[in-house]
C-alpha cells in the first residue's frame, strides 16, 4: 500500500549532511546575517506505508548560514531524542521529560534568548540545539515550564516575549497559555478550560487578546486505548475528527487570569494556522487557513480536501463570528511580516497547493484591496513554507524578501529561494547538494 507521505519529496533522507560555501544564483542581500532554519519529520527507522503518520516522523532540522552576501553552510541534523539516539547507537542527551514523553521535536524551530529550540506539541518538551543544529537536550526553560510546550509560539514585536498555547491529553479539558520572557524563562502561565481535549495546533495573538481555536479534532480515547501496533503508526496518533465536538473560538485578555474568556461559535472546520489577528475597536479580526475537516477519513496526514484563506470577525457586541472567504484557492502555511504580529496587517503570504498535499507556487495577498499575485517556481518544483525577512532599515510592510526551500524534482535537490516580498520576483537561490524533504515550519534567526 502506498503512502503519500513516504514518496517523492516526502520520503526521508537517510543521512545528515554538512556542506560549506554553497553556490548561489542571483545576489543575496548583504544585510542578511543569520540562519534560515526549517524542521520536519524524517523517520530514522523503516516506516510501514500502510500505517505511517506524517506527524510522527523523527525530527530533522535543516539550516543555511547567510552572511556578507554568501551562503556559508548547509547542515541537516536529527533531533536526538531517545529513539533517535538509540537508532544511532548513542545515549539520549540529558534533559527533563514531561508525562513520560520523549518525542523528537519535528514541527517548528525558533531562536529565542540567544538559543535555538526545536518544538513539537501534544505534551512533549522542546529540544535545545546548538547554533550548528547539534542536539543539546530536552529543555523546560530552566525548570520554569510546568508542562509540555507548543509548536507555535508567537513573538510580541513590542516586547520580544514568546506567547504560546499548549495542549496535552493528560490535562483533560484544558489548555495552557504561557509567556516566555526575553531571558528565556517562563514568566506566567494561565489554564483555560476547553470543551474537551482538543488538538490545538496554533492560536492567535492581538495587542489585547489571546484567541484560541477549540475545534472538532479532539483526543479519541478508543484510539488511544488500542495502542500503537507499529512505530510511527497512525493508530498511535489519538486525535480524530469528532462531529459531536462544538466548533468555537475563545477570546480572553492577555494580561488576565482567563476568567474573562468569551466563546463564539463557528461553522465546524479545522484550523492549523492563522495568518494573523488584530483588534478592530471592540471586534477581533482573524485571518485563517480553514480546512473543512481533518483526520476524518484520512488519518495518516492532512488530506481532507482543499484549505482556503478565510476571515473571521468576532463581533463582541453581537456575540457571534462573521465568516467570509478571502481566497478560495487551496493554500496553507500562511505568514506575514512578523513586526505586525497582533497588529493590523495588509499583506499575507501562503503556499498554493494542487490538491491537498502537492505544493505549488507562492501567493501574496493584498488584504486591503482584495488582490493577489503569485510566483510559479516551475514544473516539478515544490515549495515549502516561506518566511518574511525585512530589508535593512525597512519600514514598509512588504519591503524585504520572503525565503523558503524549493525542491526540484528534475535534479532531486533543493534550493533556498529568496523572492522580493513586494513583487515576488526572484532575488537569489542557494543551491543545496541534497534535497530537503517536505516538512513543517521554519524561521529566520538573525545573528545577535
Amino acid at each position: 500500500m502506498s503512502n503519500p507521505y513516504l514518496v517523492g519529496n516526502f520520503a526521508p533522507v537517510r543521512s545528515e549532511t554538512s556542506a560549506e560555501d554553497l553556490p548561489v544564483t542571483g545576489s543575496i542581500p548583504r544585510h542578511l546575517d543569520g540562519r534560515y532554519l526549517r524542521i520536519g519529520p524524517n523517520p530514522i527507522s523503516a516506516a510501514d506505508p500502510a500505517t505511517y503518520h506524517w506527524f510522527l516522523g523523527d525530527g530533522m532540522a535543516h539550516g543555511v548560514r547567510i552572511v556578507d552576501g554568501a551562503a556559508k553552510w548547509y547542515r541537516s541534523r536529527y533531533v536526538k531524542a531517545g529513539d533517535v539516539a538509540a537508532a544511532l547507537g548513542e545515549e539520549r542527551p540529558p534533559g527533563p521529560q514531561h508525562g513520560d514523553f520523549d518525542f523528537a521535536s519535528n514541527t517548528n524551530i525558533v531562536g529565542h534568548a540567544g538559543r535555538t529550540f526545536a518544538l513539537v506539541e501534544g505534551g512533549s518538551l522542546p529540544y535545545e540545539l546548538s547554533s550548528e543544529l547539534e542536539t543539546i537536550g530536552a529543555c523546560d526553560f530552566d525548570g520554569t515550564l510546568p508542562g509540555g510546550y507548543a509548536a507555535h509560539p508567537h513573538r510580541d514585536p513590542d516586547t520580544g516575549e514568546l506567547h504560546a498555547v499548549s495542549y496535552y491529553w493528560g490535562w483533560g479539558e484544558k489548555v495552557q497559555y504561557s509567556v516566555l520572557g526575553t531571558d528565556g524563562l517562563i514568566k506566567r502561565t494561565v489554564d483555560i478550560a476547553t470543551h474537551g481535549a482538543p488538538m490545538m495546533h496554533d492560536f492567535s495573538l492581538t495587542e489585547r487578546h489571546v484567541v484560541i481555536y477549540d475545534l472538532p479534532v479532539s483526543f479519541n480515547l478508543d484510539v488511544a486505548m488500542t495502542g500503537a501496533t507499529q512505530h510511527y503508526a497512525a493508530d498511535s496518533f489519538p486525535y480524530r475528527w469528532n462531529p459531536d465536538y462544538p466548533a468555537r473560538v475563545g477570546a480572553f485578555s492577555r494580561d488576565g487570569d482567563g476568567s474573562d474568556i468569551r466563546w463564539y461559535d463557528v461553522e465546524p472546520c479545522y484550523v492549523f494556522h492563522p495568518l494573523n489577528a488584530y483588534d478592530d475597536g471592540d471586534d477581533i479580526v482573524l485571518d485563517v487557513a480553514r480546512h473543512q475537516k481533518m483526520f476524518a477519513t484520512e488519518v495518516r496526514g492532512p488530506d481532507e480536501g482543499a484549505s482556503t484563506l478565510d476571515r473571521w470577525v468576532i463581533d463582541a457586541r453581537a456575540g457571534k463570528v462573521l465568516e467570509s472567504r478571502l481566497d478560495d484557492r487551496s493554500q496553507e502555511f500562511p505568514r506575514i511580516d512578523e513586526r505586525l504580529t497582533g497588529k493590523r496587517h495588509r499583506y499575507g503570504y501562503t503556499v498554493g497547493f494542487r490538491g491537498a498535499t502537492t505544493p505549488g507556487g507562492l501567493l501574496k495577498h493584498d488584504l486591503t484591496n482584495g488582490s493577489s499575485i503569485s510566483h510559479d517556481f516551475g514544473e516539478g518544483r515544490l515549495a515549502s513554507e516561506f518566511v518574511f525577512v525585512p530589508a535593512d532599515n525597512s519600514k514598509a510592510e512588504d519591503d524585504g524578501v520572503v525565503m523558503g526551500f524549493v525542491y526540484d524534482q528534475a535534479n532531486d535537490r533543493s534550493d533556498l529561494v529568496m523572492l522580493d516580498a513586494g513583487t515576488l520576483e526572484r532575488v537569489a537561490a542557494v543551491h543545496l547538494p541534497v534535497r530537503v524533504p517536505q516538512g513543517f515550519h521554519g524561521n529566520w534567526v538573525a545573528t545577535l
